[in-house]
């Protein structure tokens, strides 16, 4: 009879040597095995747990899912976003979450993971041995050690949790791009076998995405903003051969804003704010605690500086500003050596030394700008300015500046040139200050140190105290409005880089002329003044290969 489809078949005999007829393994023998498999796994999860620890939380960077609300964090007070709404860009991941990702080959010299952790504020300083016993424990919690050119992360952890953020583009008056450029370019400026190709590729990769958008067609792109996280020189190639991406002279970027750490004063597209410092308050009491604490702080010395000389510059300023100190002697100054990286891995030691000066030099970086004059102004100490481009011509939505008798509440300008040929000292110029005098500017200093800082709350610190990021935010808004307000009553918006029409659809940026200003920008200022040197990026910013 044939066997049906249920019938089980008959076993065949087992073969000898078979695993039938071998012989059962002892007890002491599984007993052992077991154990030898349960330390691989706990190895392994210890393995996994200190790879995780590697690398930051990345959660708050992927933007949430599509909405039917119009409000991305709950509905909003209409008087709380009465200047407008916020949308922002979902963009492939390729151009920020999967360059988080990248954290430990983003620098050509060590791991970028730790200062990308806590959405770029760093480890908290309470995790650093360095920091013990130079900020009070009342505030230990809102210090991190932070790098300067994580900003394209902190704005979009902000504006991803903000009050007024849209998910319903047609309701926004502001639309932000999350690209986090910086981090994309510093990760080939100093490669071997780094192109050109390479530092452009991901910028032309994400404007042929945002030109096809319907909201940046719609407007050209004045509408639109974004964050530059190191300084604009990086982003403005002269030439093939030259230093940096051409980022910002591609077509698609002329009417963006851009707010960068260091921005091109002659382009009106480039907004410049605070650099990241290591203070991140979480609410505006905390703000108090701190300011109360630096005025009553016990100054030892009368001026400081951190920095290093560039033994690859000629000429190079800040040779000049150690010798003064050095000249003025231990009872009246301090220096930190910040070779290399120490300054950026020991920010304690810069901290320290700012609390315990009256004044800081600062003097250009290796750009007119350098993070050190926010870290001197948050510990409560005065800037020693030798170049307007270092703060007045720069950071003018934060720091009273245009007006010298308002630039002289908060800061002293010495002519650097006499300093360079020995016709006056630091020491002579800073002594000749009152003790009211001094207390006076050290008070104004630290009455705008709420503008200079990134708070670490996604809502702010509240109490109507507005941070860096709310400044900046406010003025992007207002900005905003006024172009609004200009293509309804002139049927265009204001300023020098309008949009040009390509084959009667498209909007593009006017063509560059290879330098750091576009040809209708040219043709404006020669209006003005016909023998204004043109300059380009080279001329600002030194380049230094570590």
């Amino acid at each position: 009879m044939p066997e049906s489809p249920t019938t089980s078949p008959a076993k065949p005999p087992s073969q000898p040597g078979s695993p039938v007829n071998a012989t059962a393994p002892s007890t002491a023998s599984v007993l052992l095995g077991a154990a030898v498999l349960f330390l691989a796994f706990l190895a392994l999860q210890l393995v996994l747990f200190k790879s995780l620890l590697k690398f930051p939380s990345t959660r708050f960077l992927p933007a949430p899912g599509r909405r039917n609300s119009t409000w991305a964090n709950g509905e909003a007070d209409a008087c709380a976003c009465k200047a407008g709404l916020i949308y922002v860009y979902d963009l492939p991941p390729e151009f920020n979450h999967d360059l988080v990702a990248r954290c430990d080959v983003l620098w050509h010299w060590y791991s970028f993971c730790p200062y990308l952790s806590n959405g770029g504020l760093g480890r908290p300083s309470s995790t650093v041995p360095a920091f013990s016993g130079v900020v009070p424990n009342a505030s230990v919690s809102n210090w991190y050690n932070t790098d300067q050119f994580p900003l394209e992360i902190i704005i979009h952890r902000r504006l991803l949790s903000h009050r007024c953020r849209t998910t319903d583009p047609s309701l926004a008056t502001a639309f932000y791009v999350p690209f986090y450029v910086g981090l994309d370019v510093g990760s080939h400026l100093w490669g071997l076998n780094a192109t050109v190709a390479d530092r452009d590729r991901a910028g032309i990769r994400l404007l042929r995405w945002l030109t096809n958008q319907t909201s940046f067609n719609r407007s050209g792109g004045w509408d639109h903003f974004t964050t530059l996280g190191r300084i604009t020189w990086d982003f403005r190639r002269s030439s093939d051969d030259g230093w940096g991406t051409n980022f910002v002279l591609m077509p698609g970027m002329g009417n963006v804003t851009r707010l960068a750490i260091e921005g091109d004063w002659d382009d009106p597209m480039d907004v410049g704010v605070p650099y990241p410092t290591g203070f991140h308050p979480r609410a505006a009491a905390d703000v108090r605690a701190w300011q109360r604490h630096v005025l009553s702080r016990n100054r030892t010395y009368l001026f400081g500086f951190a920095g290093a000389p560039r033994t690859g510059f000629r000429d190079d300023f800040r040779d000049v500003l150690l010798e003064e100190c050095e000249d003025a002697g231990r009872a009246h100054c301090r220096a930190v050596d910040c070779r290399g990286i120490r300054c950026n891995e020991h920010s304690a030691a810069v901290t320290r030394l700012f609390l315990d000066s009256r004044f800081c030099l600062q003097p250009r970086g290796d750009s007119y700008t350098r993070r050190s004059i926010f870290d001197c102004m948050v510990a409560g100490a005065v800037p020693v300015l030798f170049w307007r481009k270092t703060a007045y011509d720069q950071y003018r939505w934060f720091v009273p500046a245009g007006q010298r008798g308002k630039e002289r509440e908060w800061s002293v300008f010495m002519d650097r040139r006499a300093l360079r040929e020995g016709n006056v000292s630091v020491l002579e110029v800073l002594q000749g200050f009152s003790e009211q005098r001094v207390r006076r500017m050290q008070e104004r200093v630290v009455e705008m140190i709420p503008r200079l800082v990134y708070g670490s709350s996604s809502d702010g610190l509240g109490d109507g105290m507005a941070d860096a990021f709310e400044v900046a935010l406010d003025g992007v808004l207002k900005r905003f409005r006024r172009r609004r307000w200009s293509v309804a009553h002139e049927g265009r918006p204001p300023g020098p880089s309008n949009a040009v029409r390509v084959n009667g659809t498209s909007l593009a940026h006017p063509a560059s002329n290879g330098r750091n200003r576009s040809v209708i920008r040219r043709r404006r200022r020669r209006r003005v003044s016909l023998d204004r040197s043109r300059r380009v990026a080279s001329s600002h910013i030194r380049t230094v290969i570590t």
